[in-house]
């Protein structure tokens, strides 16, 4: 795969699974129901996401960088919310 190929296919995955924690964050505020998330995968999913952000960072890879940061912003507000409307 050609390295511009690459890049581009990075930046899709990225802005993909990026895009995918909106409408559950959405959807919480609207409902203020958490009942089907678990605390526990939460906040394990949000300390997997800071971690690659960590690592997005040190290996200076734009893509990883972009997409946790956003993800780790939206997972953190879920997390915030499950533990405000138990």
């Amino acid at each position: 795969m050609s390295p511009v190929l690459t890049e581009w296919v990075g930046y899709a995955a990225a802005l993909t699974t990026t895009v995918c924690w909106l409408p559950q964050a959405l959807k919480i505020l609207r409902e203020r129901q958490t009942e089907g998330i678990s605390l526990l995968t939460q906040s394990v999913f949000v300390t997997g996401i800071f971690l690659w952000l960590i690592y997005g960072l040190s290996v200076a890879s734009p893509q990883l960088v972009a997409a946790n940061a956003v993800t780790l912003l939206l997972a953190a507000a879920i997390l915030v919310l499950k533990l405000r409307y138990r």
